[in-house]
């Protein structure tokens, strides 16, 4: 009894914090049609059972799908009948959708960056061509939003990489319109801290992916996660004031 009064309290905090979010940064209106990026991971899914919650309130009116992209060249697996099973009961539709990169041209890359003095992680090739395949679905489907499980924690750990080894402020923003398509990218869950999801996915038993992606911890967002979490203990208003910093800059909306 008393882990599910904390489910219900803790789910509650979430949602409050989500529907702040969409309007506080205008993420959600009537007739949009989202898409969803399902991975499989515990932000993924949370995002999933919010979204797939609030549309059947229709206040905004809107329609939701989800998409998860398999890559056959990168051991990162999550089960299709969980995530089947988990879309079904909340009536999202779900498209599963599998895709490659071509090793060759990450080749080609990794000695460019070599060669002008910059390394980009074995990532960056699977994440471009995961978004690819979303944006393409989206537009076949009719959507005009694609929602990311990104949270706080993301955005600030962004907002940390981008000073660190580019030299710049800014992260990836709430919503982001796209300039040569007619599409908006929107983070629902940017005011959910991942310490709260991390709670909530074990009280509601997501199921966690089968295999993890092998370059997980080795890029340099895990240094500055320790990074950050070091400031935290420093002075435990650090993320409000990351925050607050980025949404006076205006980094959190871009039109």
């Amino acid at each position: 009894m008393k882990r599910n009064n904390e489910q219900q309290m803790l789910f509650k905090r979430l949602n409050e914090r989500f529907v702040k979010a969409f309007a506080t940064y205008k993420l959600l209106e009537d007739n949009d049609r989202v898409l969803i990026g399902l991975s499989g991971g515990k932000d993924s899914l949370l995002l999933t059972e919010l979204l797939g919650r609030r549309a059947q309130i229709h206040h905004p009116r809107f329609s939701v799908e989800a998409v998860h992209v398999r890559m056959e060249n990168i051991s990162y697996e999550t089960s299709t009948d969980y995530l089947q099973q988990f879309c079904d009961h909340l009536q999202i539709p779900l498209h599963v959708v599998t895709t490659s990169f071509d090793t060759s041209l990450r080749q080609a890359q990794d000695k460019l960056s070599s060669a002008q003095g910059r390394h980009k992680p074995p990532c960056f090739l699977c994440s471009w061509n995961r978004r690819k395949q979303m944006f393409n679905l989206a537009q076949e489907l009719g959507c005009n939003k694609i929602a990311l499980g990104h949270h706080r924690d993301d955005l600030i750990h962004t907002a940390l990489m981008n000073l660190t080894f580019q030299g710049r402020f800014g992260t990836m923003p709430a919503r982001l319109q796209m300039r040569k398509m007619p599409l908006s990218i929107i983070r629902p869950l940017c005011l959910i801290d991942e310490a709260d999801i991390c709670r909530y996915a074990q009280l509601s038993g997501y199921q966690q992916v089968t295999k993890l992606c092998p370059y997980e911890h080795d890029t340099n967002r895990t240094s500055v996660a320790n990074l950050f979490a070091a400031m935290e203990a420093m002075n435990p208003e650090a993320r409000f004031s990351v925050w607050q910093a980025l949404e006076s800059a205006g980094k959190l909306v871009e039109e």
